[in-house]
């Protein structure tokens, strides 16, 4: 099943896909929220008939594919191609950052670089989106925690990130520097998420190809380490990492976002998102 939230920023509706239909489901939730990611709810979301919910006309805006997102935790250095690229050693545990929740758009508005940005930079990452609560979880029975995955740009601002002092959230919680969705897929329609190809195109140009398989610390370990230190709540995400190709490791000279640049991004089976760099004012 593909959640999808559409509508104005602030005022979004709750719908699923149905082919390549966009379905009205407010008549049944009121949003996609953690409070309604519990497998029973999705189950009866599950057993509707989809050919019945009215079809929603025109094309709508595409919001963040989960509402009221509680926690964005998100992994670093998790691909050990993208670590050697960066010239960093691979992590013994997960690295773990936050980026703050006024960060989070829609998979399709604009990236706005933010004053004095000089070193924006792009991630195509497989978002996690916990469903059950999760404390203290193995790894065997972690991924029953989760409600579905996404796709996530983690947008980063390198300089901010590594120059300013403090930690890397400085350099990725600009205001849309958190693209989510188009569509939450329960986790019942992805057979394997360590077995996902994805993609990064800039104006027209792969800059990241990778698959989930090369994750240092697969989905079920982050739980499980995440678990052990706080309480994972249902609808907060998790971001997972970036394969390699970013903009700061190009050789032999970084390349960096400018306005009117346009990034793609796709995940096997989770979508496409598409935004276009604009400069804050």
């Amino acid at each position: 099943m593909k959640l999808v939230r559409y509508g104005d920023m602030g005022a979004e509706k709750a719908g699923l896909m149905d082919g390549d239909t966009l379905r009205d489901l407010s008549a049944h939730v009121a949003d996609i929220t953690g409070d309604m990611l519990d497998d029973a709810t999705l189950e009866k979301l599950r057993s509707l008939d989809s050919s019945t919910l009215p079809a929603v006309s025109g094309t709508p805006r595409i919001g963040a594919c989960v509402g009221n997102i509680g926690k964005f935790l998100c992994i670093g250095l998790n691909y050990s191609d993208h670590a050697a690229e960066t010239g960093a050693a691979i992590p013994e545990h997960p690295i773990l950052f936050f980026k703050a929740n006024s960060a989070i758009v829609g998979p399709n508005d604009d990236v706005v670089m933010p004053r004095g940005s000089t070193h924006t930079d792009w991630e195509v990452e497989l978002g996690v989106v916990i469903g059950k609560t999760a404390k203290y979880v193995s790894k065997e029975n972690a991924l029953d925690h989760v409600a579905g995955y996404c796709v996530i740009n983690d947008v980063s601002e390198r300089h901010f990130q590594t120059q300013l002092t403090g930690q890397w959230t400085k350099g990725k919680s600009c205001d849309t520097f958190g693209p989510t969705g188009p569509w939450l897929v329960t986790r019942d329609e992805v057979a394997d998420p360590q077995n996902l190809a994805m993609s990064l195109d800039v104006n027209g140009k792969r800059m990241q190809t990778g698959n989930t398989s090369t994750m240092i610390f697969t989905v079920a370990e982050i739980i499980e380490h995440l678990s052990g230190l706080m309480t994972l709540h249902p609808g907060d995400v998790i971001t997972t990492g970036t394969p390699p190709g970013v903009g700061m490791g190009i050789k032999p000279e970084p390349i960096y976002l400018k306005v009117g640049d346009v990034m793609e991004l796709t995940i096997q089976g989770l979508g496409q998102q598409r935004q276009e760099v604009g400069q804050d004012a």
